[in-house]
């Protein structure tokens, strides 16, 4: 009874905490809780019924395995539990969603009880998580002349499972509340400094926006119980930043509906809008939960009697209120016709976008993925039956125009379909299935990964997906308890699923904390591939990245597919010439800045940004690609010249070949195959074969955009702008700012170099200001903190090697050490330099933060609230976005530097540079490599 005695030990100390008990995965606990219940006279037995039937984890849980073969044994009559008759043992099955509960269901429908038989074929009608081993033992049954086999593959060829479910209702009555004003990042949703409890529902639910927030929701709740709560991001957009798998679960577990009542904390089918609608990728992951996603253009710009925009003394324009969506006020969705409408039915807005074909499927099945078994499932069950699928999920849009060219990403997205017209080319807005080539999953979300494969009896990794990679870098600063109590079995989960993990589970290679980012970028050997990875900023250099939440990452794993409409793209160009004491960063800045300046609105959010940028090595364009996901778009794609995209390849293959060495590919060999991928692909552009992936001439862009290089004469910031006196301005990246604006005297608290969004060169350019400085002064003093992470391990080895490491150290007051990770996180800093362990640090705010209240210039893509560092009572935070050099020369500063200053201490230094690229392949190879 040991481990049923530690599980009341927990109960009582999640008791304390306000919480239920935590839901089982464990099947030797499971097992201890049948053989109380088999004890008719156990003092524990009520309980133990309790547990097993409503707080046992369902999928290829280990527990899962245990009851479904306890509930095999009760319909079977091998065993007699009064509470659990053999026709609730079949509904208990019904609810696990497949794994060992379809193996058993299986073993019944084709056993010799033709009553049992016949039940257990009904419940599996209604079931889509079949796999292989599932669809095999099917077809032989069916082939074998079993009459149930051909009775479950008739059911599944008409797609019962999907038709008999009840219909979206009519009309969906919600009562709003508004989460906060402006943009809002997935942060307030789930913060990432509560990463650890993702994967315990209840436990980080708890942590969404504020307890009083949660008492707020739960108030309306009951004033308004034929309702449904909506949130709101009131002018702004809902989800920015991530897609926050996480944070769809919170909301849906606080204002959504029980998934089933034998699986506790799973809810589904939350109502999120925003004044701007909802963030790209965060909108998948509400699909992903069959919720709605409503964009309510409730604030419109006020315009003149000719139509423009006024603007108020900023420059920015004055909305006015359409109609009002203040906290309680109850509105009607109207799902037929699609419109959202007041309480006594006045139309307020068009809603269409939210209601598409595909995404009603999507809430009537309750989740995204759903969808996808079962069209797989119907295609299977047709094919065994030798017959054609009858026409049950709404047809792939396919938008096709004749006689126009392609953009990059409709190129991709025409190469890598699955089941669209042969023949028929694809342009934007047309509904794909594609092959999935790299998927990436990373620490934090890791875990809710693993849940996902386990909630839809996923074992191990598609054949189809070309590589795939567990990082290990969002918890790579400190090594604390919940690290270590959460990591290693996250990591042996991937490993033994076929990923190539960051830490061994055997210890037999160096755990490897680098950022995952750059990580895909080195494994995306191809720039015709598709990759998905769990984190917002995976947008490679190479191919076309989305990031996505944990449950869309589940699938691409387990299936080698993702379904999406091709985004319509727009063309980012450049001219003129980047200044010599300019850094790439400040470029990237001022694409942004420019853009909003050309068009007035942000003509990137939802769309994927092809850059027109082959000068560039992949390291360095990936500065740009990492951005664009604070420029809302959804995805990047680089046109790279031919020699530089072989440069890449080339650079990427010796990333490879270190992995290799350190002992981390796996029996399937997939690095080495990642390798043999990237020599065909720069054997077929050396030959004409097939050049670098290039758009058509005659391709058609949402919008063009041409970045001026001659205008960017200073260092450009990111500012959220935290005492804007409009709420909506604030902690968005739209605020770019020249270094003048501060006029020397922005005093810095923190300076941070590292996250994704640096490279190689910009360690070198911290190195390279030390001894300038020191030649010049005789030493260097910080009057703030400089904390720098290396993104990678390999940086390190190559900056020691080359030199560089050394004057690091010498002003270094503290070093990582991987035979001695921190244990603590940091909570004071002194005015020294910091060399923290490659990995995400600061940038991720889950581990460590700087001081609360304090100003923060770093080199990273975070501003968001309360992410890098916290308010204070009396001051708030600010995470201010800047180029290397700025926030070096900063942090010794103490303050913003004056252009001056700036020019001097960058004298001589190789920058990172970039020039635009010319029409016939220059073969430019960038700086440092």
């Amino acid at each position: 009874m040991s481990l049923y005695t530690d599980y009341l030990n927990e109960i009582e100390t999640r008791k304390g905490e306000g919480l239920h008990p935590k839901p089982i995965d464990d099947g030797a606990l499971v097992a201890e809780l049948i053989a109380q219940i088999k004890d008719t006279g156990n003092e524990h037995r009520e309980d133990s019924l309790k547990f097993f039937i409503y707080n046992t984890l369902p999928g290829t849980t280990s527990a899962a395995g245990v009851k479904a073969a306890f509930l095999k044994e009760i319909i079977l009559g091998e065993a007699e539990v009064a509470e659990i008759t053999p026709e609730f043992a079949f509904e208990l099955l019904s609810h696990m969603k497949g794994g060992p509960s379809v193996e058993v269901l299986l073993d019944l429908a084709l056993g010799e009880d033709a009553e049992i038989a016949q039940q257990a074929a009904d419940v599996l009608k209604t079931q889509v998580f079949l796999y292989e081993a599932d669809t095999d033992r099917l077809e032989a049954a069916y082939k074998a002349g079993n009459a149930i086999a051909r009775e479950i593959l008739e059911s599944y060829a008409k797609a019962e499972f999907f038709t008999k479910l009840p219909d979206v209702d009519d009309e969906i009555k919600v009562v709003t509340y508004i989460a906060a004003e402006g943009d809002i990042s997935t942060d307030l949703l789930s913060p990432g400094n509560q990463a650890h409890s993702r994967s315990d529902r209840e436990l980080h639910g708890k942590c969404m926006i504020s307890e009083a927030a949660q008492k707020e929701i739960e108030a309306l709740k009951l004033q308004h119980p034929d309702k449904r709560v909506m949130l709101i991001a009131e002018k702004g957009t809902m989800g920015v930043g991530s897609s926050r798998m996480s944070g769809v679960n919170n909301v849906a577990l606080w204002t959504g509906k029980q998934a089933s009542p034998y699986v506790p904390f799973v809810n589904y089918a939350p109502v999120v809008a925003g004044t701007n609608g909802i963030s790209p990728i965060f909108l998948t992951t509400v699909g992903v939960t069959g919720g709605i996603g409503l964009d309510l253009k409730n604030w419109v710009k006020k315009v003149d009697s000719d139509g423009k925009a006024i603007l108020n003394n900023d420059g920015n324009p004055v909305l006015e209120q359409k109609y009002s969506v203040e906290t309680g006020t109850v509105l009607k969705i109207d799902t037929k016709n699609k419109k959202l409408l007041s309480e006594d039915g006045e139309e307020l807005v068009d809603v269409s976008s939210a209601f598409t074909p595909q995404k009603v499927e999507f809430m009537k099945a309750g989740s995204s993925y759903a969808i996808v078994f079962g069209k797989k499932l119907q295609t299977f069950a047709a094919e065994t039956l030798g017959i054609e699928a009858p026409l049950v999920f709404a047809p792939a849009k396919e938008v096709s125009h004749e006689g126009q060219g392609l953009t990059a990403v409709e190129k991709i997205f025409n190469r890598n379909a699955v089941g669209s017209t042969p023949g028929k080319t694809l342009h934007a807005g047309s509904d794909v299935r594609v092959k999935v080539n790299i998927v990436g999953s990373q620490d934090t979300t890791g875990l809710m990964t693993s849940q996902e494969l386990e909630a839809m009896a996923a074992t191990v990794i598609s054949p189809t997906v070309d590589g795939a990679y567990q990082s290990g870098c969002h918890t790579a600063s400190v090594w604390d308890k919940k690290a270590q109590a959460n990591i290693p079995r996250l990591m042996k989960f991937m490993n033994n699923f076929g990923l190539i993990t960051a830490r061994d589970p055997k210890d037999q290679y160096h755990a490897m904390t680098d950022v995952i980012h750059k990580v895909l970028n080195d494994l995306t050997v191809d720039d015709w591939d598709i990759i998905i990875g769990g984190d917002s900023h995976t947008r490679m250099s190479k191919g076309v990245a989305f990031g996505a939440d944990s449950g869309t990452v589940a699938l691409a794993l387990a299936t080698g597919e993702a379904t999406m409409p091709i985004p319509e793209s727009v063309k980012v160009t450049f001219k003129g010439k980047m200044a010599d004491h300019m850094d790439f960063r400040d470029v990237v800045h001022a694409t942004q800045a420019q853009m909003l300046k050309q068009h007035g609105d942000n003509v990137f959010q939802g769309r994927v940004i092809e850059v027109h940028i082959g000068t560039l090595l992949a390291d360095q364009a990936f500065t740009f690609t990492d951005w664009t996901a604070e420029m809302k778009a959804k995805a990047s794609i680089c046109i790279s010249n031919d020699d530089t995209l072989i440069g890449s390849l080339e650079l990427a293959k010796s990333r490879i070949q270190i992995m290799i060495d350190k002992g981390m590919d796996n029996e399937a060999g997939t690095l080495q195959g990642l390798i043999d991928k990237a020599d065909k692909r720069i054997a077929e552009i050396r030959s004409g074969e097939k050049p670098a992936l290039s758009p058509d001439d005659s391709a058609k862009y949402y919008a063009e955009v041409v970045v001026d290089l001659d205008e960017i004469n200073e260092p450009m910031i990111a500012d959220p702008d935290v005492n804007n006196e409009d709420v909506s301005k604030r902690y968005t990246h739209d605020t770019i700012r020249p270094i003048s604006f501060y006029k020397a005297e922005k005093k810095v608290d923190l300076g941070f170099v590292g996250s994704c969004m640096v490279h190689k060169g910009d360690m070198k350019i911290v190195a390279q200001m030390l001894k300038n400085l020191e030649k010049a002064n005789g030493k260097v003093e910080f009057k703030a903190p400089l904390v720098v992470a290396a993104p990678t391990y390999n940086i390190i080895d190559e900056m020691k090697a080359e030199g560089d490491w050394e004057i690091l150290q010498k002003y270094s007051g503290f070093e990582f050490d991987d035979l001695f990770p921190k244990s603590q996180a940091r909570t004071e800093y002194e005015n020294i330099l910091y060399l923290e362990r490659p990995g995400c640090n600061l940038c991720m705010g889950n581990q460590e933060k700087a001081a609360k209240g304090d100003t923060v210039l770093a080199t990273s893509t975070r501003l968001f609230q309360g992410r890098v560092v916290e308010d204070a009572a009396e001051k708030k935070g600010e995470s201010l976005l800047a180029s290397t050099p700025v926030v070096v020369l900063s942090a010794i500063l103490g303050r913003t530097p004056t252009i001056e200053e700036y020019k001097t201490a960058v004298e001589g230094i190789d920058l990172t540079k970039f020039a635009p690229p010319v029409e016939k392949p220059a073969g430019t190879r960038s700086a440092h490599f």
